[in-house]
């Protein structure tokens, strides 16, 4: 294997000996990388589909009781057979149901779409008023930017504005989708007085239908001429207020034509919602623009700003556009954020090189970071990855790694090099010693991280990315270590005079000085450790246990996903269900005035960009607040306010300590049902504390419910409980009387002729531009604003005579639910609650309302079940997947280990490292001041894979002195001696390529740092074990061995093996020559 050069054989040999076939594998992955640069997705966060099938049924009007029993009964029943489906969880909510279905991990997500399409296309018994159902993968949109268009104008002149502005943006090319928020659509409303109605013996669902058959466009064929073919058709589309006043409805008594517009007024207008926005206290419409496919947030971004300027120019007197929250200018910070930690964390990972390694072979080793990260680059489309905050963090997170195989083959090919081989015979001798370990590390490294590829739900397909990356560059760094490296270095010259004689002449003072170390330091403790053996392998076990029992004590909190920090801070208000517009806008005017006190106080207009706030909607975590004109008609009980700040570099406050600030100076709100306030942006698994009851009787679930609630509000740390049981509206219930049946009413008459009068009779539906706009009978506002308009409705009888609806039917009194979940198939609410970072913990909480409630509920309520909601299950199936992956990666790490050991027990001893590297990252932690979260597990995990490699090579050099018939001991020691440079410069490599992101300030990086601490943190302290206790356990497995051994002579009579070679000289010999 070490014979000259041009006699070696193999890869390795033949690469080294043909530095150009070598040099065009390199320039192969470098220019692709470049290539590939340009074309790979951008965004903030990775765009992924959820795992999950969304099922979205409109029913316009309906009560949520009306909903569940007409549709989500249905639905439910219809999906829950699916293969593929694991949960399904529904909401029935007025004028809406929403079905969601959960996949399991391996599920085919486009086959169960496919099915879930075709089983609810099976479904024949919905409503004859429900919608159609829209069946879609949920997949969580990339808002770029948001403009906001406000003004003292009327609404629809907003509207118009902001359809005009939508259609210039998507004018550009480079501009694909975006949709208008704020507004509730639009609708042309027919309003006809009940008298007008009786006066021409008319019902609204007659005017509708009247309108359906006039209003009509309805293409007729064609006909063949001798000219040509000559196309026919029917044009009586209506498109504005005038054409549908034009129709003809009745014929007076002289035969005279009474069109719509003589007994009704026809206005074009806005859907009947509480929905209303401002903007700086202005009426206020937005525009939110959406990144497609591979379109590159800066680009989409950078075309919106561009067009707004010309935008400006043509804008009416008093209307104005501003910029509302844009997730490029994010993306532009996060990315150069993590590009300033990896260029100082290259930086170091260089000078450290350049210390202890003559300065060309640093150089050399260094190389092979762009060339690694560039050939991951080239593959980066493929596998479908994006350059995104996780992404980046990623290579980050290997940058340190990734040299760790090129320092083993470069460092033993330089101390060969340094022993008087020539250069190129060192290259290819000095890659193959190390070849098999250099090849099984990074085997490790992968078994390691591959768990990360199973973490089902949220989390797993937020951090997939992770590992992907990181296998693509060890491999790529795989390669460039054994096939390009030692082509490099075994063409170089030995160093002469002159300026690089003279830093190589100072370079060697510092490897003189670690070898001084070594043999004045190191070897004395290590040898003092190994005499003591027992006691060392004593101090490490205490060591485990203290830490362990430290975390298990609750003393480091856990909090499954960090929050991260936003430049917008959100206040959401919710007042009882069917509190009027009104009560709801006199709480947001005072949320308004207290925020913009706040905001004087903290550095006035020069830290905020704008205040939104909204009627209708709760707002959402990214972007701007939702869009109006849902199915729901509107929720006039939901407000929020949104604060928008300046940069986090530009401002001397944290967003989350502004929110605090908010809640405190607000106080109580009486008139509220729940108010949040929150500073974070990003994906959310949902609320720290989720408790998801279940029962079939209604009342029992709200005692539950109530008393789960009551006990999270004497917690300390906990805020913002909510029960999940809410009133209501007040709902009136009709039963036909025997008198109406007698005049021939049914219930379908009463039951069309009251929703015509209160919700409308609908017309017709059709495109207006890029908008849907509906056409509906109604009665005027006036005559349908009180439960007396209701009482005195006339309903008409089959024989033209007229009943007041109180006549007719009974009318009964009560309440519907203002939403209703279920979960399975049965009926659930969730009470949850926020957690006040470093007073509680997700942990502490569960723990101790389980013991004190939940596990006594089922006996003070039979029939009632409880699990965990939201964050929570979602945290118990992530680390219930880690905890088996884990151990999977752990039985692959010691296959790996145990083949080329040719043992069983050498890879335990090499393995014994993994734990100390956990005591290692949750030292960092404490330290730090970081609380453990699911990051820091993940973290964890793939720590077990990189502190085995430094064992590894150590165990490898001791099997190879033991070869060369050295004693245990003395193999053990000259192993640590011999690789002590190559282990030390492994593990602080890799512990200064995370270093600046570990001690960065900034609070946007602060949910990624957990990582980094444990990989880091984890690393160093398993260095020192692998150094010391890692020996001291070998000679323990050594001296058991020989103890059975002996055991085993004396029972079978056999006599005692020759004694080893005494390597007392061997070993000092071995020191000088190698060191």
């Amino acid at each position: 294997m070490q014979g000259e050069s041009s006699g070696a054989k193999g890869a390795i040999a033949w690469m080294a000996q043909n530095p150009v076939a070598a040099n065009l594998l390199m320039i192969i992955l470098l220019v692709g990388g470049l290539l590939m640069a340009g074309r790979v997705k951008q965004e903030v966060f990775p765009e992924t589909e959820l795992d999950m099938v969304s099922i979205s049924v409109p029913y316009p009007g309906a009560s949520p009781a009306e909903v569940e029993q007409g549709i989500v009964l249905a639905v439910e029943e219809a999906v829950r057979g699916i293969d593929g489906v694991k949960r399904v969880v529904a909401t029935a909510a007025e004028g809406r149901a929403s079905v969601n279905a959960e996949l399991s991990i391996d599920a085919d997500d486009e086959k169960v779409l496919a099915d879930v399409k075709s089983a609810v296309d099976r479904i024949t018994s919905l409503p004859k008023d429900a919608e159609r159902p829209v069946v879609s993968l949920v997949t969580n949109r990339s808002e770029v930017i948001s403009m906001v268009i406000y003004g003292q104008q009327d609404l629809r002149v907003l509207r118009r504005i902001a359809e005009q502005v939508r259609d210039q943006y998507l004018a550009d090319p480079r501009i694909t989708q975006v949709d208008l928020a704020g507004a509730p659509r639009k609708e042309i409303s027919i309003e006809v007085p009940r008298e007008q109605l009786r006066v021409h013996n008319l019902t609204l669902e007659q005017i509708a239908q009247k309108v359906s058959q006039t209003s009509l466009q309805l293409p007729g064929g064609g006909v063949k001429t001798a000219t040509g073919e000559v196309l026919v058709r029917t044009d009586e589309r209506r498109e504005d207020e005038r054409g549908f006043a034009d129709i003809p409805v009745v014929m007076g008594p002289a035969g005279t034509e009474i069109k719509l517009g003589d007994i009704a007024v026809v206005r074009e207008k806005f859907a009947e919602t509480d929905e209303s926005a401002s903007f700086g206290g202005q009426p206020a419409v937005m525009i939110r623009v959406y990144r497609i496919g591979s379109q590159k947030p800066l680009e989409v971004a950078g075309a919106i700003r561009e067009i707004t300027k010309d935008v400006e120019a043509w804008l009416p007197e008093g209307v104005k556009i501003a910029q509302w929250q844009d997730m490029s200018e994010i993306y532009a910070q996060r990315i150069d954020l993590l590009m300033r930690n990896a260029q100082m964390g290259l930086i170091l990972v260089v000078l450290c090189l350049s210390l202890f390694l003559e300065i060309r072979v640093a150089l050399w080793v260094a190389w092979g970071i762009p060339t690694s990260f560039l050939g991951a680059l080239f593959l980066m489309p493929m596998f479908g990855v994006s350059v995104n905050m996780i992404s980046l963090f990623a290579f980050i997170v290997v940058l340190g790694m990734v040299v760790d195989d090129a320092i083993v083959v470069g460092e033993n090919i330089f101390e060969r090099a340094q022993r008087g081989e020539s250069y190129l015979k060192a290259a290819i001798g000095g890659t193959k010693e190390v070849g098999v370990p250099v090849v099984f590390s990074v085997l490790t490294t992968v078994a390691a991280f591959s768990p990360l590829f199973f973490v089902p739900g949220f989390m797993g397909k937020f951090m997939s990315v992770i590992p992907v990356i990181v296998i693509t560059v060890l491999f790529m760094s795989l390669v460039e270590s054994l096939f390009i490296l030692p082509a490099h270095l075994g063409h170089l010259k030995r160093p002469e005079g002159g300026v690089y004689g003279a830093i190589y002449r100072l370079q060697q003072r510092f490897v003189t000085g670690l070898q001084w170390f070594v043999e004045k330091f190191y070897t004395p403790v290590a040898r003092a450790a190994l005499r003591l053996r027992y006691a060392t392998l004593a101090v490490g076990v205490a060591m485990l246990l203290m830490t362990f029992a430290y975390v298990g004590a609750g003393l480091l909190g856990f909090r499954f996903m960090p929050g991260i920090e936003g430049d917008v801070v959100t206040a959401a208000v919710e007042l009882p269900y069917g509190a009027s517009a009104e009560q709801t806008r006199r709480v947001q005017e005072r949320m308004l005035r207290v925020a913009q006190e706040l905001i004087q106080e903290n550095g006035g207009d020069a830290v905020v960009r704008g205040v939104f706030a909204q009627v209708g909607s709760r707002g959402q975590m990214t972007g701007g607040p939702a869009g109006g004109g849902g199915a729901s008609g509107g929720q006039g009980h939901l407000a929020n306010v949104r604060v928008f700040f300046v940069p986090s570099d530009r401002r001397d406050f944290k967003t989350a300590d502004f929110a605090a600030k908010w809640r405190e100076r607000m106080g109580p709100v009486p008139e509220a049902k729940t108010i949040n306030f929150s500073a974070n942006m990003g994906p959310s698994a949902g609320k720290p504390v989720d408790v998801e009851l279940s029962h079939t009787d209604e009342a029992t679930l709200e005692r539950a419910a109530d008393e789960v609630a009551a006990a999270l509000r004497g917690y300390a740390g906990v805020h913002d409980v909510e029960n999940g049981v809410a009133m209501g509206k007040p709902q009136l219930d009709l039963m036909l009387t025997p008198e109406a049946r007698t005049l021939g009413l049914t219930a379908n008459d009463i039951a069309r002729q009251v929703r015509g009068a209160f919700f409308g009779a609908e017309a017709l539906r059709q495109q207006d531009g890029r908008d849907e706009v509906r056409v509906i009978a109604r009665l005027p506002e006036g005559e349908r604003r009180s439960e007396h308009d209701v009482e005195e409705l006339l309903i008409r009888t089959p024989q033209g005579g007229e009943i007041p609806l109180h006549e007719a039917a009974v009318i009964e009194r009560g309440r519907s639910w203002p939403s209703i979940e279920r979960a399975n198939g049965r009926r659930i609410v969730h009470v949850t609650a926020e957690l006040r970072e470093g007073e509680a913990t997700p942990g502490m909480v569960i723990g101790k309302l389980k013991g004190e409630v939940l596990e006594k509920l089922p006996e003070k309520y039979p029939g009632l079940s409880w699990g965990m909601g939201g964050e929570n299950r979602e945290q118990s199936e992530s680390l219930g997947s880690l905890r088996t992956g884990s151990l999977l990666a752990l039985l692959a790490i010691y296959a790996l280990l145990a083949v080329p050991f040719k043992s069983y027990v050498q890879p335990l001893i090499v393995m014994a490292a993994i734990p100390f590297g956990i005591v290692g990252a949750i030292v960092g932690h404490v330290l730090l001041g970081f609380e453990l979260s699911m990051i820091s597990m993940m973290g964890m995990v793939a720590l077990s894979g990189v502190v085995v490699n430094d064992s590894l090579v150590l165990i490898d050099a001791t099997n190879e002195f033991r070869r060369r018939g050295m004693s245990h001991f003395d193999a053990v020691v000259a192993a640590g001696v011999r690789r002590f440079r190559p282990i030390l410069l492994t593990s602080v490599t890799t512990f200064l390529g995370l270093m600046p992101m570990i001690l960065e300030p900034s609070v946007q990086a602060r949910f990624l740092i957990p990582m980094a601490i444990s990989l880091g943190f984890g690393v160093m302290f398993a260095t020192g074990i692998t150094l010391i206790l890692v020996p001291a356990l070998y000679l323990v497995v050594e001296d058991l061995r020989a103890l059975l051994g002996a055991w085993w002579r004396l029972a079978t009579n056999k006599p005692p093996p020759p004694p080893a070679r005494s390597a007392g000289d061997s070993i000092e010999s071995s020191i000088d020559v190698d060191v």
